[in-house]
């Protein structure tokens, strides 16, 4: 038996010797080869931080004292130490989450794995916790060089450092890198501590090197002594921490676990708020891992352990056809410019950055900053094109709303893994944008249904120079195109019982037409009357539709978004202010959190299948 396998908590961990420690550190590791190899998932995060991890749980006492990740991808070692040895299906229905999950264990604190947050829960709990006059209790937040980009990190910074007595401790995990290397001055500012050795270990060399004559010894120590600040402002860049109140310890090797067990200790007993800086590398102890410049590594599918190579090779995805349609685009205009939000291979990016180097910007894990800064791209006459995940787009909405469109501004969000992403679980599922942007005045929503789409509409948004576009599509392979079999206007006609007749008109919304065209197959079969139709742009809802709407008996919208203010619910409103007392009946996603699973599977689970969908359906018809 393993070490590992004797592990189920944090108390066993205590129990091991020192010597034991590097044994157990390379069981985890191969571990986490070996599993993560069958199922996908955050592999190379959570080889860098095993040390870190392991010494973590033997200086604090998880659950009375708090660790929150940031993010939660780098907390499978967390998970294995805390006794959750079944991998199995990792990020699949009915295993374990990708992430740190209340209902899996007590050890698990946030759940959100959206970056910067940490900071801010830890300050909430420390307080809390003394507050309610539980002594002896420590706060633990442990963040990563690349989640410290976010401005919410800072902000919880300036609240802690206030607070001279709060037993809180920040673990900064340096690994240069968060999605890919981690840009800006506070990089630049963390470089600079990873090469520095701190004055105090200065001024420790010259008292242990002048002791052997104390007189001269002395006097030259009390030199140095007096040189402190000067020693400080050239060989400790620490100080900004420091300035801003903050005890700072490192940095500190995080693979030397008793050397980061050491700096933990000593941060617990100091009774405030102090930084760990902790040097970890990414992917360490798997070649292929630990090579990885592209951060491929970073969420990876299934792979061949012993060569690293993927067992599955995906198609084209939607993703390709963003990417490669920027990189044309930005040939013809010299106006257009992206912004990525420390995501540029993920969202597609890549392809104009490789091209057209000088025009694009990384902003870091800064949403908010991303907009307003467009905004301001906007306003000196360039088009700029800021490319997230739909789930991170919640995160700017006030800049979206106030900075942008109230302005005016030509920007144009592309939102890649919009809908249903299934596997990463609540806080991963873009079902939120099209709700968020039904409410912004002013703002042109397209939701493509196939590449040739992406292409198109993409062209159609960047030639919008007053007003705010998104383009949004799904995560995965792209799919053939649908073909449209006429116009009616800006809507595009994908299937038609008759011309004469419409018992029900079946609005598809992005993805989710070519599965309209099947559904109204299946109602045909059934001897209804069905127009299935894509409107392109979807917000506002166009007049053409509305007109569609008047020769219908009734009319459905399925989409890949809350059905709580989504595109059936701007069609319903746009209809009654018509004056059509049509029935709209709603297919969506219930406002709810959903857990992990395939995005099939949650599909399934929600209604949001053709033959479902067509059951509904036909039952409402009779």
């Amino acid at each position: 038996m393993g070490v590992l396998e004797t592990i189920t908590g944090p108390a066993d961990l205590k129990a091991l010797s020192p010597a034991q420690l590097p044994g157990l550190a390379q069981e985890i590791r191969d571990f986490l080869v070996e599993s993560v190899s069958k199922t996908g998932g955050h592999l190379g995060p959570n080889l860098g931080v095993v040390e870190l991890t392991i010494a973590l749980h033997r200086v604090f006492d998880s659950p009375d004292d708090a660790i929150v990740f940031d993010t939660g991808h780098q907390s499978y070692v967390h998970k294995l130490l805390t006794g959750r040895h079944d991998f199995s299906k990792l990020k699949k229905q009915g295993g374990l989450s990708g992430y740190p999950s209340r209902t899996e264990s007590e050890h698990d604190v946030v759940e959100n794995s959206h970056a910067s947050t940490a900071l801010s829960w830890a300050d909430g709990i420390a307080k809390g916790r003394r507050l309610r006059g539980e002594k002896g209790r420590h706060t633990v937040a442990v963040i990563g060089d690349g989640a410290l980009t976010g401005g919410m990190a800072w902000e919880a910074i300036n609240n802690i450092a206030a607070d001279k007595d709060l037993p809180l401790t920040i673990v900064v995990n340096d690994n240069e890198r968060s999605y890919a290397p981690t840009i800006g001055g506070l990089a630049d500012h963390l470089a600079t501590l990873r090469t520095t050795r701190g004055y105090e270990r200065f001024l420790d060399w010259g008292k242990n090197t002048l002791s052997r004559t104390p007189v001269v010894g002395g006097a030259m120590y009390e030199t140095l002594h007096g040189m402190k600040k000067g020693i400080k402002d050239i060989v400790a860049p620490q100080g900004m921490f420091e300035d801003l109140g903050l005890k700072y310890l490192g940095p500190v090797d995080g693979h030397d676990e008793q050397a980061v067990e050491s700096a933990l200790r000593k941060a617990r007993a100091f009774g405030g708020p102090v930084l760990v800086h902790v040097i970890t590398e990414k992917g360490r102890g798997y070649d292929p891992a630990r090579r990885d410049v592209g951060d491929q590594w970073h969420a990876i599918g299934k792979f061949n352990p012993e060569t690293g190579l993927p067992f599955e090779v995906s198609g084209r995805i939607w993703t390709d056809e963003f990417n490669d349609e920027m990189v044309r685009i930005g040939a013809e205009r010299d106006d257009v410019v992206a912004l990525t939000a420390a995501m540029l291979i993920p969202v597609g990016l890549d392809g104009f950055a490789a091209a057209y180097p000088d025009r694009v910007f990384d902003v870091g894990i800064a949403e908010q900053h991303a907009v307003t800064m467009a905004s301001g791209l906007a306003y000196a006459g360039l088009h700029p094109v800021v490319a997230v995940y739909a789930t991170f787009l919640n995160r700017a909405f006030d800049q979206l709303l106030m900075d942008c469109a109230l302005h005016r501004a030509g920007v144009t969000f592309v939102l890649d893994r919009a809908g249903v992403t299934g596997s990463d679980g609540a806080s991963h599922n873009g079902m939120w944008d099209m709700t968020i942007a039904s409410v912004v005045p002013g703002l042109r929503l397209a939701a493509p249904r196939d590449g040739d789409q992406v292409k198109l509409q993409l062209r159609e948004a960047i030639d919008v120079t007053d007003a705010p576009t998104v383009i949004r599509f799904p995560k995965g392979d792209v799919g053939p195109a649908v073909t449209a079999i006429r116009q009616h206007g800006d809507v595009d006609v994908l299937h038609e019982t008759s011309l004469d007749s419409c018992e029900l008109l079946l609005v598809g919304v992005g993805a989710f037409a070519g599965m309209a065209v099947d559904i109204a197959g299946k109602l045909e079969a059934q001897g209804h009357s069905v127009t299935a139709v894509d409107p392109r742009w979807v917000l506002p809802v166009s007049d053409d539709l509305v007109e569609l709407a008047r020769a219908a008996g009734a009319v459905a919208v399925v989409e890949d978004n809350l059905v709580s203010g989504g595109v059936g619910a701007a069609v319903t409103l746009a209809l009654r202010d018509a004056g059509l007392d049509v029935p709209v009946h709603l297919h969506g996603i219930p406002k709810q959190f959903l857990d992990h699973a395939s995005r099939g599977q949650v599909l399934e689970e929600v209604g949001l299948t053709a033959d479902a969908v067509a059951t509904a359906l036909a039952g409402r018809l009779r």
